[in-house]
């Protein structure tokens, strides 16, 4: 029985409006479904271009066909519909409508507008089929933008299932409630930007009179995380270091662990004697429980924004959290919990303005996916971590996985290890799911115009069949992305990369300059297995069957794709790969990415092939000096100080963003990437500053210990000044200062810097 503890202080505080603007998506081949009432006004967007759309609606008799200025409104049965399930319980009279918008020719962004003239039932649908890996035709998302007649205020998004507890923390409050054994617990942010601590007592031991409560210091120590997230490290601990929650899913990412619920001391130190507090209302919910007063409780502070700043201090701002955004947690035993809406109302804490927090308990029969949420741009909607095709022969194999960039990878596989999958890629084979790779299906007229202004290679010589390898970068010279472009046909191209950011950019870069080229993402319905090692064209050889026009394995070329199927699955086959070995990417819809892989690992096993996780795949492509965002590059660094000056062309006489800005660092360079020798095996890390002398020179960019090489490398950053093959410089530990690692700038890169191996 989920029991709960009325609060004994209430105070009058009225909720923040919440924003009129509601958005709804439907991705590519799907529906999403949204109400509205009278005077909503609607926008539906195609934001990417040539993606079909039905609009159903749901209404009274007399519902205005010409809502939509230009489209017609035909009456349809709702049989056999996607929108059947409008018309379930539908009053008398109701009927449905269908609107049929945009289509073959529409361009990125184009949108329709209207006005609901009463109480609506919608359903968008965003019609498509899959897209096979040699094609261009993925669906992709359609949007509908509703700014509400009527702002809505202090309402909970739906319930992620049927609750069994549906409980209302009014601002400023504090609630107990019980929980069973494997229930899911929802604390949802109503309105944004509002603060919820939580507790929770073991209640077997809470029925003895022990009291076993949710330990920060015990929680950080054990999983070595500021606070733990959806994934490995996702239980909170009590002092005996026995778990008590596990977190499910998180849309927000930021939550304090550090402080205290605010307790009466910090309102009367900030001279607000008798302010209420999450400490004296967490007391006044849970004393008939049994529980001993506090004069401050070491919550969980979720959504609580606390910053650790460089000289150790802490200091705190405004929510990341929006409205609706929430924390999913699976109770891993019978608990007595507590959950406030925080009142503090003198700081950023609660943006200001304390508003209601929603729990819900969910029963254990539930099985809800594990995920964080992600916004590709700050106003889109959040995805929560994604499976790729490949999951479920992955997660059969190992339970190390990480979140990245939105999907679940493997960091290394239970029966092996980093070490031993490093040296199956260096002697024999591997194969590594990289699905989280962001793909782009760029089409149209122009779309030869449109890469040739967006990337720094020359497109106009890349040949159908070619790849070519590319940077995309802002006007002041600093990287956006890597990026491998695929050339389809005479005006088909396919761009590959590590940000869904690209796409944006890539559709605001065609719209600027007049360009009839469309930019789709297809990274759901393209993903991809990396064979790589030298074996792996042996593997591949006899499972891939390529039609007379396309390359064989054996006749396919560095940098160069072929069509073909495997085990009867169409695939597109690369020879490209992120490890400096000879090595292959496969490319299928995710349906048939388990035959695929069944595949591979059957014509892999006479082989020695193994799984390689991310650990193993960040030794390799650190020893062959390739780049990953965000550590070797970003928006402050250029290609040429990234190491990759290569994949600017020096022969492009057309105009691309950035060109003036490269030639002149180019002609003037600061910075240079080196690589280096560490001496000793103590641990270099990510930033680490280099010195010479007492003056900075430089920072680690990426390091590893490498199996193969028997010595700490790394890649490295330095002051042109500074870079000399062969010079001596010193990494700075502690305070950069006090200790010092020597290390020795070695030729770039440190293993087979010819490329003899991914080019035999």
């Amino acid at each position: 029985m989920n029991t709960i503890v009325e609060p004994s202080f209430n105070p009058s505080i009225s909720a923040r409006p919440r924003p009129a603007h509601v958005r709804h998506v439907a991705p590519g081949g799907a529906t999403v479904a949204f109400d509205l009432a009278a005077g909503d006004r609607v926008t539906l967007i195609d934001p990417e271009g040539l993606q079909p759309g039905d609009l159903y609606l749901a209404g009274p008799a007399g519902l205005a066909a010409a809502m939509l200025p230009g489209v017609a409104l035909d009456a349809v049965d709702a049989a056999g519909t996607p929108a059947a399930a409008l018309m379930h319980g539908a009053p008398a009279g109701w009927r449905l409508l269908r609107a049929r918008l945009f289509g073959a020719d529409s361009l990125p962004g184009a949108r329709c507008d209207f006005t609901a003239p009463g109480a609506l039932r919608c359903l968008l649908h965003a019609p498509g089929t899959d897209m096979t890996p040699d094609a261009q035709d993925a669906p992709t998302e359609l949007i509908a933008d509703i700014v509400r007649a009527e702002p809505l205020s202090g309402q909970a998004p739906p319930p992620l299932a049927e609750p069994v507890l549906d409980l209302r923390v009014a601002a400023g409050t504090a609630h107990a409630y019980r929980v069973k054994a494997g229930d899911y617990i929802q604390v949802i942010d109503v309105d944004g930007r509002q603060c919820s601590d939580f507790l929770a007592f073991d209640a077997e031991a809470l029925a003895r009179g022990q009291e076993y409560d949710l330990d920060p210091t015990t929680t950080r120590t054990l999983t070595g995380t500021a606070s733990p997230g959806p994934g490995l490290l996702s239980k909170y601990y009590d002092e005996r270091q026995v778990a008590l929650v596990e977190v499910v899913r998180d849309t927000v990412g930021r939550h304090d662990t550090f402080m205290l619920a605010c307790s009466a001391k910090y309102y009367d130190d900030m001279g607000y004697p008798g302010h209420a507090n999450c400490s004296d209302n967490f007391n006044n919910a849970l004393e008939p429980l049994g529980v001993a007063r506090r004069a401050g409780w070491p919550a969980i502070n979720f959504f609580y924004n606390t910053i650790v700043n460089h000289d150790d201090s802490i200091g705190l701002d405004e929510p990341w959290s929006r409205a609706g955004d929430y924390v999913l947690m699976r109770a891993l035993t019978d608990l007595v919990c507590a959950s406030s809406s925080c009142p503090d109302d003198i700081d950023p804490a609660n943006g200001w303005y304390p508003t209601d927090i929603h729990v819900r308990v969910y029963d254990a029969s539930n099985n809800f996916s594990k995920g964080i949420a992600h916004r590709m741009t700050p106003d889109a909607t959040p995805r929560l971590t994604r499976e790729s095709g490949f999951h479920a022969r992955t997660s059969a194999l190992t339970r190390n996985m990480v979140e990245y960039r939105g999907f679940w990878l493997q960091t290394s596989f239970a029966a092996n290890g980093p070490i031993d999958e490093y040296w199956a890629c260096r002697e024999r084979a591997a194969m590594i799911d990289l699905s989280a790779l962001r793909k782009f299906e760029i089409t149209g007229p122009d779309a030869e115009a449109l890469l040739q202004r967006a990337t720094t290679r020359n497109i106009r010589k890349l040949a159908v069949g070619q790849i070519v390898y590319a940077a995309l970068c802002h006007e002041h010279g600093g990287m956006i992305d890597d990026c491998t472009v695929f050339r389809l046909a005479q005006n088909n191209f396919r761009l590959v990369c590590g940000d869904d950011w690209c796409g944006v950019w890539l559709r605001e870069l065609a719209a600027q300059h007049g360009l009839r080229a469309w930019v789709r993402s297809s990274t759901d319905q393209l993903h991809n297995l990396s064979v790589q090692g030298p074996k792996s064209r042996d593997i591949l050889r006899d499972i891939v069957v390529t039609p007379p026009t396309s390359a064989s394995m054996d006749e396919l070329k560095w940098f160069r794709f072929s069509v073909g199927k495997i085990d009867g699955c169409p695939v597109v086959v690369s020879r490209t790969g992120y490890t400096g070995e000879l090595g292959y990417e496969v490319w299928c819809h995710p349906k048939h990415a388990v035959q695929v892989w069944d595949a591979v690992a059957r014509a892999g096993e006479p082989y020695g092939i193994a799984p390689m996780g991310l650990a193993a795949l960040d030794m390799l492509r650190i020893e062959a000096g390739l780049m990953f965002a965000e550590y070797d590059f970003c928006d402050q660094t250029d290609p040429f100080e990234a190491g990759i000056g290569f994949a600017v062309a020096a022969d492009k006489e057309d105009d691309y963003v950035g060109k003036a800005a490269l030639e002149r660092r180019k002609a003037h360079p600061a910075r240079v990437m080196v690589g280096l020798d560490i001496e000793g095996s103590e641990l270099v890390a990510h930033g680490d500053p280099i010195y010479n002398g007492r003056a900075q020179i430089g920072q680690i960019t990426s390091t590893t210990r490498s199996p193969i090489l028997g010595k700490t490398i790394a890649l490295a950053r330095l002051d042109v000044s500074a870079a000399e093959p062969g010079a001596t410089v010193e990494i700075g530990k502690l305070d950069g200062h006090q200790k010092r690692i020597h290390a020795k700038q070695v030729r770039f890169s440190h293993y087979d810097p010819e490329k003899a191996r991914v080019r035999g």
